[in-house]
């Protein structure tokens, strides 16, 4: 990443590439859940504190809410034949058809049925030109049949173990409907989330059901040629006053940042509402609602490196990763965090 500080610079995707030794990408979680790394990075005194996640009500002010997403992940990957056919449910239209990203292509061309399993099969319908199925199953996706094929879709980074399914959901998980979890979540306890509630930081709950889009990789050098897919979003009534009481509001992950920064708003206040968001943060942007970041560590050249990018500063997100890095933190899903004060 090149150092900028001209504001009407305008950032290409080159800016966002930095280089990650292979071992720093965790292919496990921590045990416990908050027992992973904490980096804490203040924007007023342009500080880095090493720490880990179980102390970070130390670092977070009385009153702050807690805003998460409570988003599950859906088992939406089948495998099929020893894993040599999959179909990878990316939209369900009906009980019956879906859309679908699939493996071998050659087997999905429209208008033929492919047997997936001794009862199951599978009718393209037709191909879109990114390649995505409309697919007619011979059963609905819910049928007990099923059940033996779903998968939890781990991101391609991390070895498939579906022993680690439970530890890819977040301990708020509730609302079904994400193709991938939202991590920063991944770090919280009970226990934990019962201590800063008598330290006084509540927890309070959005919903953003996780696209694909949000790990589609950048292609075009000009970050603004980018086409942000678009996700699925909720702020209840509840939800909507609960925010609008907050003293300040701590946002656990990039997802929830995209649900506050996205919620249609009346009076300068955060108003009930929920449906689809393509709203793209990069540098330059001017956060309305968000005071504080809980992240992960995110993949080079992708979305939402830009959108910490935008919340810590470019320079100032260069020297946490590089720190980061030689401090060897772990990275990606199941990896540490840090904290935007």
């Amino acid at each position: 990443m090149n150092s900028h500080h001209l504001s009407n610079y305008s950032y290409t995707l080159s800016d966002f590439d930095y280089l990650l030794p292979e071992e720093l990408i965790a292919q496990k979680p921590a045990i416990p859940r908050d027992h992973s790394r904490l980096l804490v990075y203040n924007r007023k005194t342009g500080t880095i504190t090493d720490d880990h996640f179980y102390n970070i009500g130390s670092f977070l002010q009385q009153g702050t809410s807690l805003v998460v997403n409570n988003s599950k992940v859906e088992k939406c990957r089948l495998l099929f034949d020893g894993g040599k056919k999959e179909i990878f449910v990316t939209k369900v239209v009906n009980n019956k058809v879906v859309e679908a990203m699939v493996r071998p292509g050659k087997k999905f061309r429209p208008g033929r049925e492919e047997k997936l399993a001794s009862q199951l099969s599978a009718k393209t319908l037709s191909v879109a030109e990114d390649g995505i199925r409309t697919i007619e199953l011979s059963h609905s996706l819910d049928h007990e049949l099923f059940q033996p094929f779903k998968h939890t879709p781990f991101p391609p980074y991390i070895e498939r173990d579906e022993s680690l399914a439970e530890r890819y959901q977040t301990v708020f998980a509730k609302d079904s409907g994400s193709k991938a979890a939202p991590t920063a979540g991944l770090h919280f306890t009970p226990e934990l989330l019962d201590r800063l509630h008598k330290q006084g930081i509540e927890k309070k709950e959005v919903t953003l059901h996780v696209g694909l889009g949000t790990f589609a990789p950048v292609k075009t050098e000009s970050i603004d040629d980018h086409i942000m897919h678009s996700e699925w979003y909720q702020v209840t009534e509840e939800q909507s006053q609960a925010l609008n009481r907050s003293s300040s509001i701590t946002a656990v992950g990039t997802t929830c940042v995209r649900v506050l920064e996205s919620a249609p708003r009346k009076e300068g206040e955060i108003a009930p509402g929920s449906g689809e968001t393509d709203i793209f943060i990069k540098p330059g942007y001017r956060f309305k609602t968000v005071d504080h970041l809980i992240t992960n560590f995110h993949l080079p050249k992708s979305t939402l490196l830009m959108l910490v990018s935008a919340f810590a500063g470019f320079d100032e997100i260069r020297k946490i990763y590089a720190h980061a890095i030689r401090n060897k933190y772990r990275f990606y899903s199941f990896g540490d965090a840090m904290l935007i004060l």
